[in-house]
């Protein structure tokens, strides 16, 4: 399966930018949707932007024109661009990689800690 490696996490302040990566290893890369999630204390994990192959995109309706997803295939790279981060965006980040054809094959990465406070 895909091996998935966020990066990018920290700490900003309300209406900063903060820009996450996630790098993938292991499988082909270019059939799978990509993902990210986050989930905060006491909730569950929630959907924030998803991207196929074909480079489709989805948002939650919370980041529509706030976030963008991207991804590299030549790299295995998938970015989230976050601006006017707000505090309810605190979270743990989490990348996805789901196969567009085995469709019960999920993976992934470790997550990365967004805090956003003055």
């Amino acid at each position: 399966q895909v091996q998935l490696v966020e990066s990018g996490g920290g700490l900003v302040q309300p209406g900063g930018s903060l820009r996450l990566s996630c790098a993938a290893s292991g499988s082909i890369f270019s059939i799978y949707t990509m993902g990210w999630y986050r989930q905060a204390p006491g909730k569950q994990r929630e959907l924030v932007a998803s991207i196929t192959s074909g480079r489709s995109t989805n948002y939650a309706d919370s980041v529509k024109g706030r976030f963008t997803i991207s991804r590299d295939n030549a790299q295995k790279l998938v970015y989230l661009q976050m601006n006017g981060l707000k505090p309810e965006d605190t979270a743990v980040y989490y990348c996805n990689a789901h196969h567009e054809v085995v469709r019960d094959r999920h993976c992934w990465g470790q997550g990365a800690q967004v805090t956003v406070s003055s």
